[in-house]
């Protein structure tokens, strides 16, 4: 192996027997703090949101060398799973105009919701899920889940976005086009909580997407993981994520890899969007005065 190397017997001895170098043992210690991290992540984060933690426990580190060190464990992020349709759109409904035009940007809290439905399949059958996203911290402020893709799903998750948050009247509601969104009684309590409902084109996943971008996430690192045997196991981890993992600690891109709670917490009242960022209905002082917003949902 020497002389096909072409290096001495000597030198490789000496090679075998000598201590790790500097470089090598910091490499093991920054591997095992990388490997704690993927597992808190719940196995979800890449070098990216990796970096960005050891970033704020004052650990100065490449993020090329994060990945490096990811690829020599087999540690990876996670991918996207196909799409599956739950949009069913009312021919004899009248939607509601498209009051945001793909600017989704909000200078402050509850000025601009965005809402959609998926799907979770289960042994039992499928589960839907409806969720209210805040445009601003992308924290999700309301949430439903029910076995039937009815309109009561979205009437409570609004119900609960309201109560968590107590928005001023006025907020813009903006989801896609589906019956339920469309529906009579979805329309009545907005008007009576002081809502604004919104909607994109058909068939246009751009027009909603900020919460496409939430569920693409929610079934890339949830969902494609996992096997539901019930629709009880699957609302579980549904609540858990939500609750215990994306609003608390998953960090966020958008929001200098902070999560939803800490930049709500950090964030100064109004935003620094630049002026060509801000949207024209949002920013605006809503119409209608500055009452709280209240819903009651039979």
């Amino acid at each position: 192996m020497c002389r096909v190397l072409g290096v001495s017997r000597s030198g490789y001895y000496a090679w075998q027997s000598r201590e790790k170098s500097i470089r090598r043992r910091e490499d093991e210690t920054l591997g095992e703090r990388i490997e704690q991290i993927h597992r808190q992540s719940r196995q979800t984060y890449g070098a990216p949101r990796i970096h960005a933690e050891l970033r704020e426990t004052g650990q100065r580190v490449g993020r090329k060398r994060v990945a490096r060190l990811m690829r020599a464990s087999n540690l990876a992020g996670v991918s996207r799973r196909k799409s599956f349709r739950t949009t069913r759109r009312d021919p004899r409904a009248r939607p509601a105009p498209d009051l945001v035009e793909r600017k989704f940007v909000a200078s402050e809290a509850n000025r601009l919701w965005v809402a959609d439905i998926t799907y979770i399949p289960t042994m039992a059958g499928f589960l839907y899920v409806a969720v209210v996203l805040d445009v601003w911290s992308r924290k999700i402020v309301g949430w439903a889940m029910s076995s039937r893709l009815v309109t009561q799903i979205v009437l409570d998750a609004l119900a609960m976005a309201i109560a968590q948050r107590s928005p001023a009247a006025g907020v813009i509601f903006h989801s896609d086009q589906g019956c339920q969104y469309t529906s009579i009684e979805f329309g009545k309590h907005c008007r009576e909580a002081g809502v604004r409902p919104s909607m994109g084109s058909v068939g246009d996943c751009y027009d909603n997407a900020m919460c496409e971008s939430f569920f693409a996430t929610l079934e890339c690192e949830l969902l494609d993981r996992m096997r539901f045997v019930d629709r009880v196991q699957a609302e579980l981890a549904v609540f858990d994520f939500i609750e215990g993992f994306y609003n608390t600690h998953r960090r966020h891109s958008a929001l200098g890899n902070l999560s939803p709670v800490t930049f709500e917490q950090t964030a100064p009242i109004e935003s620094s969007l630049p002026s060509e960022g801000r949207h024209p209905l949002l920013d605006p002082p809503p119409q209608g005065g500055g009452g709280k917003a209240s819903l009651q949902c039979s």
